[in-house]
């Protein structure tokens, strides 16, 4: 697994946590999240940036992600 990105926020009431990534990432991807309270994995089922829909985002960017887990800040996010 090669680690893409780190959790920056996780917002609660609608299961997104926003994602500082460090690598290139597509929807239908797989993904792990990994930290003290999570380890889980899921499928990359959409991506916003600014409320905007996207498909693939760039090392550099934090998307928002609709996680299937709670996740925290600091949480390691990984390509599988």
């Amino acid at each position: 697994m090669d680690e893409i990105g780190k959790v920056t926020h996780y917002f609660g009431k609608v299961s997104v946590a926003v994602v500082e990534l460090t690598a290139t990432i597509s929807v239908g991807d797989r993904i792990a999240f990994k930290g003290s309270n999570s380890d889980f994995e899921q499928v990359v089922a959409s991506m916003q940036i600014d409320h905007e829909d996207i498909e693939t985002a760039q090392a550099g960017q934090a998307v928002g992600l609709k996680v299937d887990n709670r996740v925290k800040g600091g949480d390691v996010v990984y390509k599988v």
